[in-house]
């Protein structure tokens, strides 16, 4: 189970007043799981899941969805933002509307991979690659890269880097 949050707070979902949902919604830290809750007057007003294109326009023509009960609640099941507007008169231009902005897991930075331990070398030559691998994609007859060549740049990358470590063991 997630937070609960009242949209609006005490003023709830209301053009009365013109509350400030922006500010409101910026200054929580809505996540996956948590419920946001639409409590407002029935016969004054309504809540209207829409489009970013649509939220900006103050257009509820095309919706995901139209609640006229009084209380809604709306819970977040991805990560994502979601618009909500009155469709009432003008009330979302005066500002009855509200982005809920999810924002995605964290992603953690991979852990760099340890590097090889230097084996002792008994002889004081430098050790240098036999050869570098110069990449020469081909390309196919309509443009495209042909996937075999890359694949086949891959593993001869990959087996120098393993002969190079061979030899540095050496």
């Amino acid at each position: 189970m997630g937070e609960v949050y009242k949209v609006g707070d005490s003023a709830g979902w209301t053009d009365a007043g013109h509350y400030d949902y922006k500010s409101w919604s910026a200054s929580k830290n809505f996540r996956v799981g948590d419920s946001i809750v639409f409590v407002y007057n029935k016969q004054f007003n309504n809540v209207v899941r829409v489009t970013h294109k649509n939220f900006n326009a103050c257009n509820a023509t095309t919706s995901y969805g139209t609640y006229n009960t009084g209380n809604y609640t709306f819970v977040i099941r991805k990560a994502g933002h979601f618009y909500f507007i009155s469709s009432i008169s003008e009330h979302c231009q005066h500002g009855q509307k509200v982005d809920i902005r999810v924002p995605g897991p964290k992603k953690s930075s991979p852990s760099p991979s340890p590097s090889p331990s230097p084996s002792p070398n008994t002889t004081s030559e430098p050790i240098t690659p036999l050869s570098t691998p110069t990449p020469s994609p081909s390309l196919a007859a309509d443009g495209k890269k042909n996937g075999s060549s890359e694949m086949l740049f891959s593993f001869k990358l990959w087996f120098s880097m393993l002969l190079i470590v061979v030899v540095s063991m050496v």
